[in-house]
């Protein structure tokens, strides 16, 4: 089944080359079937590039799936065009003024991890986001920053400031192959990190939470949050092939001190074309969740964070 997009919007296009079963508004309304209700609550300043890598994801499996962007209502980007934003972004302050509900919300990363929480502007209105979550939201995704800021809210674990920046391909380890997210995954893989904090072991443990993908050079990478129906992910499987190579040019463009991502180009050599050896399992884990909502989501939306107990025999992991 194809994930369900605006024939207008850029990644309509991207994922049909591509091969990625897309279909359009109009005929989807025309089908007799609930699709699954996801939102991306967007923090990213490339907004157009994010959407393709997400969307490309969440559109590999054979489930329908409604796809709709949501913005910060305080916060006005910069750096993509305000048609787009207008023709195709809600701010979160009508969405939830709508009363609807959604199966899941994926909540990304953001370029300002520097900050304290507190200084970030929007801060006050992403926390509302967080407890939003819990009566309007099946399941939670928050990547890289958002994960962060969410495991922050929720348990007051904090991050943690690098000498240097942690960037380029990282070998992590399956800390639970039985986890139904991964389902499929290698016993190690390959996963994209590109961050200035980290968060630790020790502190997420002593929180109760399961950490299910880590690394001994970066530290925790995936995170289950069962009481708040959440994961955290705190690197960027969902990155294109390119996307580390594009934070590279620019940042040496810059004149910034930036390191060569490490085990991402042939040799460790800037001139020629990065590998991706992440695509599988970037896949196999938006997939598995992806599965594991629609096992475990009320049929009636509605019921959405009134309906907490999985079906029998399924885990609401």
């Amino acid at each position: 089944m194809p994930i369900r997009l605006p024939a207008d919007l850029p990644a309509y296009d991207v994922l049909r080359r591509e091969g990625v079963m897309v279909m359009s508004e109009e005929l989807a309304e025309s089908q007799d079937i609930r699709p699954l209700r996801i939102g991306l609550l967007n923090l990213m300043p490339k907004k157009i590039a994010t959407e393709n890598q997400f969307a490309r994801l969440i559109g590999a499996t054979p489930l329908q799936i409604e796809f709709s962007l949501i913005r910060m209502t305080s916060h006005e980007t910069r750096n993509t065009a305000a048609e787009h934003m207008e023709s195709f972004y809600r701010p979160f302050e009508e969405v939830e003024a709508s009363g609807e509900k959604f199966d899941g919300l994926i909540i990304t990363g953001a370029p300002i991890e520097h900050l304290p929480y507190h200084d970030v502007t929007y801060w006050d209105e992403l926390t509302r986001v967080f407890d939003w979550t819990q009566d309007n939201v099946h399941s939670t995704f928050g990547v890289c920053w958002g994960g962060m800021a969410m495991i922050h809210h929720f348990h007051g674990i904090e991050k943690h400031p690098l000498d240097a920046k942690a960037f380029g391909c990282v070998r992590h380890h399956n800390c639970d192959p039985a986890s139904p997210y991964l389902r499929g995954f290698s016993d190690d893989m390959v996963i994209p990190v590109s961050r200035w904090t980290e968060l630790r072991r020790a502190e997420i443990e002593a929180a109760g939470l399961p950490i299910l993908i880590d690394s001994d050079e970066t530290g925790p990478c995936l995170v289950e949050d069962t009481d708040h129906r959440a994961l955290y992910i705190f690197n960027h499987l969902e990155y294109d092939s390119g996307t580390l190579k594009e934070e590279y040019d620019r940042d040496v463009a810059a004149g910034k001190p930036i390191n060569v991502p490490a085990n991402y180009y042939p040799g460790d050599d800037p001139g020629c074309p990065p590998q991706n050896r992440w695509r599988s399992h970037a896949h196999l884990l938006y997939g598995n969740w992806l599965s594991q909502v629609y096992l475990t989501t009320p049929y009636d939306i509605g019921r959405v964070g009134i309906d907490l107990v999985a079906p029998q025999g399924l885990s609401m992991r």
